[in-house]
């Protein structure tokens, strides 16, 4: 059996994990022991993933406005990211070489687009301070000593770890192809924690009709699509507005791009209420979505334009002998992009020129299903915050221990929220771990 001590552990080569690495190495300093055990690879998987592999890294928003992007309770997050804002965290990655760029709605991205930018600039970063990071090294359990002094880790191939600081950076349960299994949870809950409820975020939702043989929630998105699925799939819908309902009460809007996919509805906004459509799935709820297709006019007034564009088309001559239903749709097209028109058609079958703009303004959906862990962005629900010191993220329960990232109960709406949350709760985590060790020399 191979045994090796260390002053710090850290579960979890992502985003939290390396900047726990990079904040514990620089304040302890050498000759002190900072370890990654990642059970990958390579570390940052899910990283090289994030933003169709072009990496939103995080959002140039002030605290004032970022803070409204974080569930469910953002004062949490406040410590952390005072002490490692987005502003500093481009400064770190600029400091080791990445530069950055920042796109529409203040979304980063790295210079070149490149995910793996990101990854390796994180991990020469927490090397150059004295980290080592080991991968391929699996854990399976952790035994605290009877003093509580000393975290034994032991992994699956035999081998074990000693430190007195532990810092939990293990992820959630999104994209467990990357290494994001859950295990974190489990020995969070076997030392004492509670584990808030967990469910995917920031995910696909699923119409009514949208997949074959569709039932009340988790959907896997391989399931086939059906013939509205099909006529819907591709779509990319800009500046329309999406309300969430749940049981017949409208308890988010939201307004920007919309895609319609393979999983069902995504974009910037389908993402936004999915969090709260998923959990009101959960629960038993009824759900909808109500899109509205021209959110920059009201219906009165869209109304008149459809009737005078319905009044031109009657009259123009080349259409004076085409049936009903071919003059309907020449409407359809100077309304609609032409790739809606055939979906939009189908799901509103009894919709005449007169009736139009209501349906444009409330085309309705029932929410039936979801895309789960297999391909969301981010797991909400995790360790209970109550449990957890937000100004050093150590554990009010078992001292020598932080967490830091998905694994607590903390997610974000997309837009380089949740990279940032990991970073700054994982630089904080590993500062105090060292800060603490620092004091008892």
């Amino acid at each position: 059996m191979n045994d090796s001590t260390a002053d710090i552990i850290i579960i979890g080569g992502g985003a939290a994990g390396l900047m726990a690495a990079a904040g514990a190495s620089k304040e302890i300093g050498q000759p002190h022991k900072v370890v990654v055990l990642e059970k990958m690879p390579r570390p940052g998987r899910k990283i090289m993933i994030t933003g169709k592999g072009r990496c939103n890294f995080t959002n140039a928003k002030a605290w004032n406005e970022f803070s409204t992007h974080i569930h469910p309770k953002p004062n949490f997050l406040k410590p952390s990211f005072y002490n490692l804002s987005s502003q500093n965290m481009m400064d770190f990655l600029t400091e080791n070489g990445m530069q950055s760029v920042i796109e529409r709605g203040d979304r980063v991205f790295p210079a070149s687009h490149m995910a793996s930018d990101v990854v390796d600039t994180l991990v020469r970063a927490a090397v150059k301070t004295g980290a080592e990071i080991i991968c391929g090294k699996e854990v399976e359990r952790i035994i605290r000593d009877e003093n509580g002094n000393i975290f034994t880790i032991g992994c699956t191939d035999g081998s074990s770890y000693s430190c007195r600081r532990l810092i939990l950076c293990t992820g959630g349960l999104s994209y467990p192809k990357t290494g994001s299994t859950g295990d974190g949870y489990i020995w969070a809950r076997e030392m004492g924690h509670k584990i808030r409820p967990l469910f995917p975020s920031l995910t696909a939702i699923v119409p009514r009709g949208y997949k074959e043989n569709d039932s009340k929630g988790h959907i896997e998105r391989s399931r086939p699509l059906t013939e509205t699925g099909r006529l819907l799939c591709g779509n990319q819908l800009k500046n329309v507005s999406l309300s969430l309902i749940i049981d017949g009460n409208a308890v988010q809007d939201e307004f920007g791009d919309l895609d319609f996919t393979d999983g069902g509805i995504e974009g910037p906004i389908g993402f936004k209420v999915s969090r709260k459509c998923v959990n009101a799935l959960i629960n038993g709820s009824k759900v909808a979505a109500l899109i509205d297709l021209k959110p920059a006019v009201e219906e009165n007034e869209l109304s008149e334009r459809i009737c005078r564009l319905w009044d031109e088309i009657s009259k123009d001559k080349r259409n004076v002998h085409k049936l009903y239903k071919d003059r309907y749709r020449i409407l359809l097209s100077r309304i609609l992009p032409m790739s809606l028109i055939s979906a939009f058609s189908s799901m509103n079958p009894r919709t005449d020129h007169k009736s139009l703009a209501h349906e444009l303004k409330n085309w309705k959906m029932e929410i039936v299903g979801y895309v789960g862990y297999e391909r969301c962005v981010v797991t909400a629900g995790g360790v209970s915050l109550e449990e957890i010191t937000a100004k050093t993220l150590e554990s009010k329960l078992v001292p020598g221990l932080y967490l830091a990232g998905e694994i607590l109960d903390l997610d974000a709406d997309t837009g380089g929220y949740n990279l940032q949350s990991a970073f700054s709760t994982g630089y904080l985590a590993g500062i105090s771990a060292a800060t603490s060790l620092k004091t008892v020399r």
